[in-house]
């Protein structure tokens, strides 16, 4: 019997994204399953959208980087687990309760969601290291990779084929169900030839509280 060959697979992510945050749970259920093993690296959508008329950018403003600061810091301190824990807790805050992500208070009950020390909070966004992890992070996967938004996937913790996607508005409920859409997903990203595959429209929208009052407004 041939053994399935276990991918490890770099996940770029930002806290700001609903579409992101959903296939991160698709990716959690992967790892679960004993598909994938995942490591996290960080996006900023905020900086690679930031108008050039603007000047230049600044962190300090940006709504995001308090939360990826923390997540690098776990990441390289406390390992991949801590770092992809916290990002599942400041997701179900964010797009499930609607908290605002730049907040705290927020972000230390994240992190006691996930069973982490809310203190690295202090311990991230004091430390200028974690910001340039940041920066750098994100100004690397876009150089090699021409990245432009999230989700991101890399293979072979980050030195194999990359893609933009899958975006999944809804996580698939069944474990076997994801596993098989990875394995379809897994195949395209290492077919060489393959470079693009878009529906014309997004039929199905996330299951999520933050993303049905987002359309409210929108829609008015």
């Amino acid at each position: 019997m041939t053994e399935r060959t276990v991918d490890t697979v770099r996940f770029h992510f930002d806290p700001l994204c609903p579409w992101c945050y959903q296939t991160s749970r698709w990716a959690l259920t992967l790892e679960q399953a004993g598909a994938v093993r995942l490591t996290w690296g960080v996006f900023s959508l905020e900086r690679n959208n930031f108008p050039a008329d603007k000047g230049p950018f600044d962190p300090a403003r940006a709504r995001a980087f308090p939360a990826l600061r923390v997540a690098v810091a776990l990441r390289d301190e406390a390992g991949q687990a801590a770092c992809g824990a916290f990002y599942e807790a400041i997701g179900e805050r964010y797009f499930q309760r609607e908290q605002e992500l730049s907040d705290s208070a927020v972000l230390t009950g994240a992190l006691s969601d996930a069973g982490l020390d809310p203190a690295w909070l202090e311990r991230a966004v004091s430390d200028p290291a974690t910001l340039e992890t940041v920066l750098a992070e994100h100004d690397e996967v876009v150089a090699a990779t021409k990245a432009f938004g999230v989700p991101f996937l890399r293979l072979d913790d980050g030195a194999g084929p990359s893609i933009f996607g899958p975006v999944i508005s809804n996580p698939p409920d069944d474990p076997a169900d994801a596993v098989e859409l990875w394995t379809h997903v897994a195949w395209l990203m290492r077919n060489e030839q393959f470079n693009e595959l878009k529906r014309g429209e997004r039929a199905h929208q996330p299951d999520l509280p933050y993303w049905r009052t987002f359309l409210a407004k929108w829609q008015r």
